[in-house]
């Protein structure tokens, strides 16, 4: 069981526990460095360990910082300065949790691993299906996209039928220390506010230019790394109405504004799609989301795109794009 030290990662354990599955807890420690937010600190890892002892669980940590560092923040640092927007919980999910803590738990006689995921594993004509959580508002089946049908048939998700309130109740009642924790939202590795200097201080950036879509010159950047397609805050330049990202060049350190009608495009290139489960045939409806809690939009799978039943902003290079049928996932593409 990963247990982060959180309420939903305690009430799993729990369950899993009094299902009679014979559970030992996990804490992976990923990060050693400055953080504010995440699942990464001592007072977390001591939260896990006393609720394990609570509920009369063996703990371990885990310490896989090495490869943490060269999986995921390694590549988030690249990508940025490469003009992409990662998503690092995702790198995470895919290379640590069912890549790294899976691996080891089969390696020393597992059968499964478990997480406090709101999301569902279920059998349905023989086959193994990933679906939403049963709580709308904190399903995080987009975070789980790219997993693969080998990870999934070795994955418990206990929490995935219960909504946030029924987590917390349940913790309650069983007087563990996480009920009324507050939750983790952002990236565990970079302070709030400070994702720029964190990849300044990790990467040579060079200044460029920032120009309208048709070519003005209207400002300077000092590296591409601060700026993601869509983007509309913190641009530097005043042109007396709104402007967005379209389009940053890192090649030519160039970054594109314009308006929010110059982001919209019918169709969203894709590039490196995972499927869960069977086929997506080219012409198949989906739903595709394209942010962990953004709404999942009719779309249609044409073989290396989705093309829009509306025009859509243009997603940022790197992003997750999950495809879904009603709240079933059938995979998990990256924008190109």
């Amino acid at each position: 069981m990963a247990m982060s030290g959180g309420v939903d990662s305690s009430v799993a354990a729990a369950l899993l526990r009094d299902q009679g599955h014979d559970v030992t807890g996990v804490t992976l420690r990923l990060w050693g460095g400055d953080a504010d937010a995440g699942c990464c600190s001592v007072a977390d890892v001591e939260d896990a360990r006393r609720v394990a002892a609570q509920l009369g669980l063996p703990h371990y940590v885990f310490d896989f910082a090495d490869d943490f560092d060269a999986s995921v923040v390694s590549p988030f640092v690249a990508a940025y300065v490469a003009g992409h927007t990662p998503n690092p919980c995702v790198d995470c999910n895919n290379t640590m949790k069912w890549g790294r803590l899976l691996d080891r738990a089969l390696a020393i006689g597992f059968d499964a691993i478990a997480t406090g995921h709101h999301a569902r594993v279920e059998t349905m004509h023989g086959a193994l299906e990933l679906r939403r959580g049963a709580d709308a508002a904190k399903d995080q089946s987009y975070v789980l996209a790219r997993l693969g049908p080998p990870q999934l048939a070795r994955t418990l998700l206990p929490v995935g039928e219960l909504t946030k309130a029924d987590v917390r109740a349940h913790a309650t009642r069983l007087g563990l220390r996480t009920a009324a924790k507050a939750e983790s939202m952002d990236v565990c590795f970079v302070k709030r506010g400070e994702r720029r200097s964190f990849v300044a201080g990790r990467a040579e950036e060079r200044p460029g230019v920032m120009v309208t879509t048709n070519g003005q010159v209207v400002g300077e950047h000092t590296g591409v790394s601060a700026f993601t397609i869509g983007q509309r805050r913190g641009l530097g330049v005043a042109l007396g109405e709104r402007r967005f990202v379209v389009d940053v060049d890192a090649d030519a350190a160039t970054v594109t504004i314009g308006r929010h009608d110059d982001l919209l495009c019918d169709s969203q290139p894709l590039r490196d799609l995972r499927v869960l489960g069977g086929e997506l045939a080219p012409g198949s409806e989906v739903l595709a989301q394209v942010r962990a809690h953004g709404e999942a939009l009719p779309a249609r799978w044409e073989g290396g795109c989705v093309a829009w039943h509306r025009p859509q902003p243009r997603v940022a290079p790197g992003q997750v794009v999950a495809l879904y049928r009603d709240d079933v996932v059938l995979g998990g593409a990256l924008a190109a």
